[in-house]
């Protein structure tokens, strides 16, 4: 539906007519300012205020170094490979888990650094890390 002359030709209509997006949108409003303090149903409770930090237990490191002709050095002491399942099964026991930390020689074979990772994981050891030298 057209508004015009009779000498305009069938030409479509090139506005949006703004009047009704208002007027809805105007209601929408309305309704969301009522029905918003509605929708609050908490009960007011002055809660009591307290500071607290959570306790946070860092487990220790056990150093297991393994040298090149295949000693065991159980944080700075010598330990036989028999002693050392022994030992990695009483720290498996400890909560929380000590992390074991493996440092191998450099020419060390991997036979013994094969051995101690299966030694530690019979014994329930979790965590393993390897500890390497960054390259310059």
């Amino acid at each position: 539906m057209s508004f015009g002359t009779q000498d305009d030709t069938d030409e479509v209509m090139n506005e949006i007519n703004v009047t009704p997006l208002v007027d809805v949108t105007l209601v929408l409003l309305i309704i969301f300012i009522i029905t918003i303090p509605v929708m609050n149903h908490a009960v007011p409770v002055q809660l009591p205020r307290a500071v607290s930090q959570k306790e946070i237990i860092q487990p220790e490191t056990i150093r297991l170094a393994i040298t090149a002709d295949g000693r065991y050095h159980w944080n700075e002491t010598d330990v036989t490979p028999e002693d050392l399942e022994a030992r990695l099964r009483q720290e498996a026991a400890k909560d929380p888990q000590p992390d074991l930390h493996i440092r191998g020689d450099k020419d060390v074979r991997y036979e013994y650094v094969a051995k101690a990772m299966s030694a530690a994981q019979r014994a329930g050891i979790r965590k393993i890390g390897f500890v390497t030298d960054p390259e310059k």
